[in-house]
């Protein structure tokens, strides 16, 4: 064999060689990248949830909601198999998927710095931010009249007025009964003492039309216009704190009116964060639905969650009993969870931008947004 030929043989298999590395170098690399997806690509994914209308909720033993036609739409667009896992909180739903008992989450999950620390996020699937909703009867700017007569503190001193009045009335019954020229008409006890009662009553608001006669009616008339006195002094400031408290609950307007307030909100949640930080006094539930019912029986006077969540029950649950008030703050992007790394990521992002482009996400968008006329 001639060198020549010989050295271009060689060449030729060393070149060989190479393309054959390369290949399984490459090869290798993809199942070092993608080592989940390439075993669960036949399997069903566990996307985890939570129930937060109108995102996810259940009708008729079947889950349904913004969030659940979104997944279902991109999974449909990626030809993947999916199953969903309800959990209770948000917290429990970020467990399942940090320690990867759940290959992703959806529910109206908020994007924050914190969060990006232990998890990856999607693009934003719906742009949102806190809302503050309230009773609607603490919408009205002006004091309820039979809310304050009903108030308990001037219900026991109405009572208390009724007892002490009787004191006077029958020291001046007593005294005055044996008297011909006296105060009272009657002698006998009936009527006499419902006349002595009316004395005392009107004496109380100063407006006595006639003055014991004996010594004795005269010394309680003096002592009892002193009590009067102080009896107006209290009734007064007891319905003027009843009106001034009314009118305090009633005046939220936004997030700078929250402090001195009892706020309902979700614990672990973006807006309890807030909460906190703000120094609010704050009423922390596992779930929304009993943040409503607080404020529903007066246990708290305000409840603050994300404006879509709220704006939802005000037109549907809550219709008539509470309210969203002012503007929505500190605005957030929900998005969905991953685990960090992980390999679904970029196929639902992918998957997700191709549901904006074909009009598919403004459609399910205006199914649970948009009221229709």
């Amino acid at each position: 064999m001639d060198l020549n030929c010989w050295k271009f043989e060689l060449c030729n298999n060393q070149r060989l060689k190479l393309l054959v590395n390369l290949a399984c170098g490459f090869l290798t690399l993809l199942v070092m990248v993608n080592p989940v997806y390439a075993q669960k690509s036949a399997e069903s994914l566990q996307v985890a949830t939570r129930i937060v209308p109108p995102f996810v909720f259940e009708q008729e033993g079947q889950l349904v909601g913004f969030s659940i036609d979104l997944w279902r739409s991109i999974a449909e667009q990626l030809n993947m198999k999916s199953e969903f896992v309800v959990k209770t909180t948000v917290a429990d739903l970020l467990a399942a998927t940090k320690t990867g008992k759940a290959d992703m989450g959806i529910a109206a999950i908020s994007i924050t710095a914190e969060r990006e620390q232990d998890f990856d996020f999607s693009q934003p699937v719906f742009d949102s931010g806190l809302q503050i909703l309230v009773p609607s009867d603490s919408i009205s700017n002006s004091p309820s009249l039979w809310t304050v007569i009903a108030s308990p503190a001037l219900l026991q001193l109405v009572g208390v007025f009724f007892l002490i009045v009787l004191i006077p009335a029958h020291l001046v019954y007593f005294s005055e009964r044996g008297k011909t020229e006296g105060m009272l008409v009657s002698k006998s006890y009936f009527p006499g003492i419902f006349e002595a009662c009316w004395w005392a009553a009107s004496t109380l608001a100063t407006q006595a039309d006639a003055m014991p006669r004996s010594a004795l009616g005269r010394v309680v008339a003096i002592m009892w216009m002193f009590t009067s006195v102080i009896f107006v002094a209290v009734f007064t400031a007891t319905v003027t704190t009843a009106l001034t408290v009314q009118q305090l609950q009633g005046n939220i307007q936004g997030p700078q009116d929250l402090p001195g307030k009892r706020v309902a909100t979700i614990a672990s949640s973006t807006s309890a964060a807030f909460l906190l930080k703000q120094n609010i006094q704050t009423l922390e539930f596992p779930r929304i639905e009993q943040a409503y019912e607080a404020l529903a029986k007066g246990g708290a006077d305000a409840v603050v969650f994300d404006a879509p969540v709220l704006l939802y029950y005000s037109a549907h649950g809550g219709k008539g009993k509470a309210q969203v008030v002012g503007p929505v703050f500190r605005e957030e992007s929900y998005g969905i969870v991953f685990p960090s790394h992980s390999p679904y990521r970029e196929l639902v992002n992918k998957g997700l931008l191709t549901l904006k482009e074909n009009g598919t996400y403004q459609r399910l968008y205006d199914k649970w947004f948009t009221v229709q006329n």
